[in-house]
């Protein structure tokens, strides 16, 4: 394996945060803080607590995941997509990395970006509510998971893309909205049936349940299926890029 190559393609796409570091952290983190300000403040007078837990606190995790998820998508696209709006993409094509190396550099980059900002938020989140992480390793673990699994999709929407404006079509008219639907500001035991039903087919659910049962120990989902349902999204999302590179989808034309 060349790790020079895939530490070069890393480094180079970390350097662009610090360039933009007012977008990549300090906006997602300001955007995040508002949330629990009005929220908090609006919805937590009339919601003391959910399942035992204060409201302020019950929404982190849903924030949180809400940030990575978008956070991810965002960063891996537009970091693959640059290089073949400049025409550059044919040098990295010709370079001595192979096609995993090159998904390496980009995903490991972007999923470091979103890990950062996820952890950030939540040390910003200590200054609202008070904190509180029963299983640390888990959450870690599944934060990582989370962002690997969204920075490929995001690898992909960059391959799949031919303009700027479907970079943003999925993450803010698709993931956005799924987050909001999927359990980040209530519990789904708070639904009627019909609707609780309904939000079970909503993949953010099983993430965002998943974040937070690592915080309080309960969830709207087990754990198990939580985990179940990354595992299923990553490996979807890696055969994908795997046929991308091997078909060489919108890479060679």
């Amino acid at each position: 394996m060349n790790l020079r190559g895939v530490q070069a393609i890393y480094r180079y796409e970390m350097a662009r945060t610090a360039r933009t570091i007012f977008q990549s952290i300090v906006s997602p983190v300001v955007t995040t803080s508002l949330y629990f300000i009005v929220f908090g403040a609006a919805i937590g007078s009339q919601i003391q607590e959910i399942n035992g837990v204060d409201y302020g606190a019950f929404i982190l995790p849903g924030l949180i995941m809400l940030m990575v998820l978008t956070q991810s998508t965002t960063n891996a696209s537009f970091g693959i997509f640059f290089p073949k709006f400049t025409g550059t993409i044919y040098e990295l094509l010709s370079a001595p990395v192979s096609f995993y190396e090159v998904v390496m550099g980009y995903v490991g980059a972007a999923a470091t970006k979103s890990v950062m900002l996820g952890l950030i938020i939540l040390i910003t989140a200590s200054l609202f509510v008070p904190l509180q992480v029963d299983h640390p390793v888990v959450m870690f673990v599944f934060l990582v998971l989370t962002a690997v699994t969204f920075s490929l999709l995001g690898f992909i929407i960059g391959i799949w893309a031919d303009g700027f404006e479907k970079l943003q079509f999925v993450p803010l008219l698709i993931i956005t909205p799924l987050a909001f639907l999927g359990g980040t500001f209530y519990s789904i035991d708070m639904l009627p049936p019909f609707w609780q039903t309904v939000t079970l087919f909503n993949p953010v659910l099983y993430l965002v349940s998943g974040f937070r049962w690592s915080f309080y120990g309960a969830g709207d989902v087990s754990m198990g299926l939580s985990l179940l349902m990354i595992f299923i999204f990553l490996s979807g999302a890696l055969a994908i890029v795997a046929w991308i590179f091997r078909t060489g989808y919108r890479l060679r034309t």
